[in-house]
């Protein structure tokens, strides 16, 4: 009988440590923005991209 109250305490405590760290995270704003950091990555190419091609054409000429 013992065993399920030291269980149960250290259940409860896991599961208020890890209320605790996702209430810490959602309040330094982890979980602001989805959706910007996949779509910057696949811009960043393209900027470059287009930055190259615009310095061949201004040494092109």
């Amino acid at each position: 009988m013992n065993i399920i109250f030291l269980t149960l305490g250290v259940s409860i405590t896991i599961a208020l440590v890890f209320l605790a760290a996702f209430i810490w995270a959602a309040g330094k704003g982890q979980y602001d923005d989805l959706e910007t950091p996949g779509h910057r990555m696949l811009l960043d190419d393209y900027d470059t991209d287009k930055k190259n091609q615009q310095a061949k054409e201004d040494t092109g000429k």
